[in-house]
């Protein structure tokens, strides 16, 4: 029963880790690219000019997420791989001294003496390492985070929430363009906003307008940079 447990656990673990990368690679894609979109749209009328940038844009913000995306979470695990393994080898150089030190912890959270060495010993007796892990740095031997997941998380949903825009600007008329990307993207991220809050279990106004807000300044402080500039810089 409780290796089921464990297990669901660690297929919850998984699915919420994904899910975080998944949503901040979407809002991201959404921001980044109709910044970049608005931004040279205020410059030009140009469609072929307006898509150009925004192709870039998405490639390289795609491969950006992905690489840092991979680089950060192998970093991670690396940490916590190291943590592991200095555990392991005081568990095996001095088994006493770190029963103490577990059971000190459960002293710390406000255990009777007794009763924290009792529960320390049992842990031990199942499984020592993973009770250590577990108390005193919240690591799950198990349930490391994969890099290459949340890289690929990253990058496809970086692209996905890049097409919102480029899709707008593309399919929208020319005296529309601007407008139908702007509003475009407020629903996406509003969606974005209400999926990040239902993840993390925060508040889906406060996520909303949040990122709503972000999203809008971006996009109107592009749009009037390429505006301005696009009219001065022949």
């Amino acid at each position: 029963m409780g290796e089921k447990e464990s297990d669901k656990k660690r297929a919850s673990n998984a699915r919420m880790n994904w899910l975080r990368a998944a949503v901040l690679g979407a809002n991201d894609g959404i921001v980044s690219v109709s910044s970049i979109i608005l931004g040279v749209a205020g410059a030009t009328s140009a469609r072929h000019t307006i898509f150009i940038a925004g192709l870039a844009g998405l490639v390289a913000g795609a491969f950006s997420m992905a690489v840092g995306e991979y680089v950060s979470v192998s970093s991670q695990r690396d940490t916590e791989r190291a943590f592991i393994a200095r555990e392991k080898r005081r568990l095996r150089e001095d088994p006493e001294h770190e029963l103490d030190g577990l059971a000190q912890v459960y002293i710390d959270k406000g255990v009777s003496p007794k009763t924290a060495r009792q529960l320390a010993r049992e842990l031990t007796a199942k499984d020592p390492v993973a009770a250590h892990l577990e108390a005193e740095l919240q690591i799950d031997e198990g349930d490391l985070n994969d890099p290459i997941q949340a890289a690929i998380a990253s990058m496809v949903s970086f692209t996905i929430g890049a097409l919102v825009p480029l899709v707008a600007v593309l399919t929208a008329t020319r005296s529309m363009r601007v407008p139908v990307t702007f509003i475009a993207v407020l629903v996406a991220l509003t969606i974005t906003g209400y999926a990040s809050a239902t993840v993390g279990g925060a508040s889906r106004r406060k996520a909303i307008v949040r990122v709503v807000l972000g999203g809008a300044i971006a996009m109107a402080l592009t749009y009037l940079v390429g505006h301005v500039f696009g009219t001065k810089v022949s």
